[in-house]
């Protein structure tokens, strides 16, 4: 979203103009963007949280994203920002060191928009999209194994169990063996080659989604660990808020909302206490929930971009409490990105 002088707000050019991010408006409610204040973009992609802020008032904005291309993309919206825009290639899982590395040891508001962004689905060359024929990559950051390394070695369990976790495929099974079936006959090298072999085995109705979409879907987060990735992050905007700084979450995939949920719901809350320690004192809350149920968007919203239907919006403020221990993510039973690779 760019805001123009005739909004009484700072005109922020430069970058891609034509990405407008999901639940912009709300998401700047809930910053609650100041003049002064400093704010995390955590998920870069095309600029459009950060443009949004920086448009809003005379902020600072530190955008961070693992991907190079994006942050390639950004220096457009570095030089129109004035110093206002740092830009770092990291994952936002490191959000809280970045921001010291960049001069703050702490700061008012960070915002996470998860998933895979609109410049990464329409390129073929990374591999994300089944529209588009190219490489079967998926990888956000360009390094690591790609999901073609994942469907040539992984077991057909493994793969069934990747599909049905994280992609929510009920057809995981049929789809796992059609994809052992084929690649004795033939490496699956391409999107276009497995989109094919997924589309022979989900049917789809008029109207449905894509076949290939939740077995994408599934590889993609699988890559690059994006759950893990979710954890870590929500942990280090954590460390990162100052008391009364604001999260901003906006998730597109069930398992990822439920992280959020659970985390602000557990962090919003006192430990009960265990009888066998009474001496310990109960941890304090650190984020108050400002949200009770998630934000989603309006129909009119929803029909300028359909990729808003299923986004989801979480928010909270944080609390003067001191950030507690890093939770690690529950066990999905998935094996790791490693195993498989290593044939295990």
């Amino acid at each position: 979203m760019t805001m123009g002088c005739g909004s009484g707000q700072p005109a922020v050019a430069g970058g891609s103009a034509r990405h407008i991010p999901v639940l912009a408006p709300q998401a700047l409610e809930f910053l609650q963007v100041r003049d002064g204040g400093v704010y995390v973009d955590g998920t870069f992609g095309a600029g459009g949280y950060a443009r949004a802020i920086l448009g809003a008032a005379h902020a600072r904005v530190i955008g961070i994203d693992r991907d190079q291309t994006a942050i390639a993309r950004g220096t457009g919206l570095v030089e129109a920002s004035a110093g206002r825009l740092t830009l770092v290639e990291d994952k936002f899982s490191k959000l809280d060191t970045v921001a010291k590395e960049s001069g703050f040891s702490a700061v008012d508001g960070v915002v996470l928009d998860l998933g895979v962004s609109s410049m990464q689905l329409d390129e073929a060359g990374r591999g994300f999209s089944f529209r588009l024929d190219g490489p079967l990559d998926m990888r956000m950051s360009k390094a690591g194994p790609t999901a073609a390394d994942v469907v040539a070695a992984a077991s057909e369990h493994d793969l069934a169990d990747i599909i049905f976790i994280l992609g929510e495929e009920r057809h995981s099974r049929a789809v796992a063996r059609a994809i052992v079936a084929a690649r004795r006959e033939v490496p699956i090298r391409t999107t276009g080659a497995l989109a094919d072999i997924v589309a022979r085995v989900v049917r789809a109705r008029p109207g449905d989604i894509h076949p290939a979409t939740r077995t994408f879907q599934a590889l993609r987060i699988f890559v690059n660990d994006e759950l893990g990735e979710l954890t870590a992050g929500l942990a280090a905007a954590e460390r990162a808020l100052k008391p009364g700084g604001r999260l901003v979450v906006v998730s597109f995939h069930s398992l990822e909302d439920r992280i959020v949920k659970n985390f602000l719901s557990e962090r919003s809350r006192t430990p009960a206490g265990s009888r066998h320690r009474p001496e310990v004192a109960a941890a304090a809350p650190t984020f108050r929930i400002l949200t009770r149920r998630p934000v989603v968007a309006d129909e009119a919203e929803i029909a300028k971009n359909p990729r808003a239907r299923s986004a989801k919006l979480r928010a909270a403020e944080r609390t003067e409490a001191t950030a507690r221990p890093e939770a690690p993510l529950a066990p999905l039973g998935l094996p790791s990105l490693t195993d498989i690779v290593r044939g295990r």
